[in-house]
């Protein structure tokens, strides 16, 4: 009798550290299934955050590149104005003049000065040489842009107020048959200078060089107009 009473209590025991076994495991169980949660729900938050500066940083790329584009352009309209203003050295094909005086004497009574090269007679070639299509125009190592001179200096020539004496080398950048075509013209340019011997040369070089303006232009009384000043400001 007191053999079962023994085992009944034992039995009482076991069941009862059981149970306690029993219970702290669900505990644990429980509570790591609440941290699982709250580790997943911090992951969760973390992705959203880095998602987030990653589609700001994605944004931030995309106005740098707008604004690169936008200088790009910039650029490369700079660029086109310096080359139309001659600010830049350019080179291509074209059309080379060389005048000299003529070495032909005048007669007596005739006027010495019809057998030299003039003022007038570059301004001619210039005009001829626009008017098919120049892009670009130098006279002995000196560009023209809107504002070069050229007129008589005694017995020489001055261009972007240099002096420059013949043989005088004319260069041109521009399609070379149209050039060529607009100075050989009959009755134009070149047989005028003939008809009073005046030396030229016109040749067709595979790459011509014209230098950039090396004088200074200031503007002391020209100024943008209004109405472009404002257009300037609505596009800012």
């Amino acid at each position: 009798m007191l053999a079962n009473k023994h085992a009944k209590i034992m039995l009482v025991l076991v069941f009862a550290v059981l149970g306690f076994m029993l219970a702290t495991q669900i505990k644990t169980t429980e509570r790591q299934k609440t941290i699982n949660v709250q580790r997943a729900e911090e992951l969760t938050e973390r992705l959203r955050v880095v998602e987030q500066q990653r589609d700001d940083l994605a944004k931030e790329i995309e106005k740098l590149q707008a604004n690169n584009s936008s200088d790009k352009v910039l650029e490369n309209e700079l660029e086109r104005l310096k080359e139309f203003a001659g600010e830049i050295p350019l080179e291509g094909k074209g059309i080379q003049l060389i005048l000299d005086d003529s070495k032909v004497t005048a007669q007596v009574g005739e006027n010495p000065n019809l057998y030299i090269i003039h003022d007038d007679d570059l301004l001619r070639v210039i005009n001829e040489l626009r008017a098919a299509g120049a892009e670009a125009i130098s006279i002995n190592g000196e560009r023209l842009v809107s504002t070069s001179e050229i007129r008589c200096a005694g017995p020489t020539l001055s261009v972007n107020n240099n002096r420059s004496a013949p043989p005088y080398v004319i260069l041109a950048i521009g399609n070379p048959s149209n050039l060529a075509s607009a100075l050989k013209l009959r009755g134009g340019v070149l047989d005028t200078f003939k008809f009073w011997g005046i030396q030229a040369e016109l040749t067709m070089p595979e790459v011509v060089k014209i230098p950039a303006f090396k004088g200074r232009r200031t503007f002391e009384y020209a100024q943008a107009a209004e109405e472009h000043q404002e257009t300037a400001k609505e596009g800012k």
